[in-house]
């Protein structure tokens, strides 16, 4: 029987339980300009694009789930639809996702690249979403993990991608301007490679970027290493002020900042993303398994399922984002 951790929720003295939405890996939660939440992540089936919406974050779990999108018959965006992300940019919404091609004599599933879908109405829940096409960088490799964000006036996009020149790395992280929602500016400036011994724990990985500016200082958090109880998540930081296409202006933390807490029950914590409550309370979102070991492969087991809890802030100004909170 699977048990459940209570966060204290500010609004009103609720409360949100843990796992907060089960089965949905790669979570993301987001609040409108207009104080309404929406949430999405990954499905298991991986051929679809969920969201839901509510006028509250705890209402998120019993929302009604709308499909905005379905993977295509054949060629492109047709297989492993990961990753998606909700982000309201200059007046319309957008939806970043990862897809490969759809399985056939020819097609190769595995040739996973970053898509973008717009959706110029106020309700992202309604009909009336368009293909803008891929995002296209310089090096036409296996690219996944599309983020966002705005600072000082100026767009940026980052992902996670495969770069043939560095053999034994799987992905590393690249930043890079906007022109608009779904083409580059400028050229990509590697961030991250997976060089530290947590990082290439069965995969040399660095994937699932997410900014937040706070104290002066821009920070991305990532995460490494393969899908089980080795997941963690890693921080680079920069001054706000800096250039964030020099990647001399970025720094990592030598160890995870986030990481598998046997004795609460939560394995593998990763994929974040940030939020805040009804409240303006600081809140990561991320997903875990229950347990440490994952029998066959971790593409096929569903438990990967979506959490929440509060985070602080230590006296340097950097998130202390502590541990995971225990299920019981």
């Amino acid at each position: 029987m699977m048990t459940q951790q209570v966060v204290t929720d500010n609004n009103g003295g609720g409360v949100l339980p843990n796992p907060f939405i089960l089965e949905r890996a790669d979570p993301q939660i987001t609040r409108h300009v207009d104080g309404r939440y929406y949430f999405t992540a990954t499905v298991p089936s991986y051929d679809r694009i969920v969201l839901r919406g509510a006028d509250s974050l705890e209402g998120l779990r019993d929302a009604a789930e709308t499909t905005v999108w379905v993977r295509h018959p054949e060629g492109a965006m047709g297989s492993h639809i990961w990753a998606p992300e909700l982000h309201w940019i200059d007046g319309a919404w957008y939806v970043y996702f990862a897809a490969g091609e759809a399985e056939s004599a020819t097609a190769d599933v595995w040739r996973i690249r970053m898509y973008v879908l717009e959706h110029r109405g106020p309700d992202p829940l309604s009909g009336g979403w368009v293909e803008k096409g891929q995002v296209r960088t310089p090096i036409d490799s296996f690219s996944l993990d599309a983020t966002t964000f705005a600072h000082r006036g100026r767009r940026y996009l980052c992902w996670a991608q495969h770069n043939p020149a560095l053999p034994g790395t799987n992905t590393s992280l690249y930043l890079a301007e906007l022109a608009d929602p779904w083409t580059l500016a400028t050229e990509p400036v590697e961030l991250s490679r997976p060089e530290l011994d947590w990082e290439t724990v069965r995969f040399a990985v660095n994937e699932g970027p997410y900014a937040i500016v706070r104290n002066g200082k821009v920070f991305i958090t990532y995460s490494a290493a393969g899908t089980g109880a080795e997941y963690c998540v890693g921080l680079l930081s920069a001054d706000e002020d800096a250039d964030l296409l020099d990647a001399a202006s970025w720094a990592k933390s030598p160890v995870p900042v986030f990481a598998t807490s046997a004795e609460a029950g939560v394995f593998g914590p990763g994929h974040n993303a940030f939020t805040v409550d009804e409240d303006g309370r600081d809140l990561l979102v991320f997903h875990a398994r229950a347990y440490a070991e994952i029998e066959g492969d971790p593409l096929d087991n569903p438990d990967r399922h979506c959490r929440v809890q509060p985070f602080g802030w230590a006296e340097d100004g950097t998130p202390d984002f502590g541990r995971p909170l225990p299920e019981n």
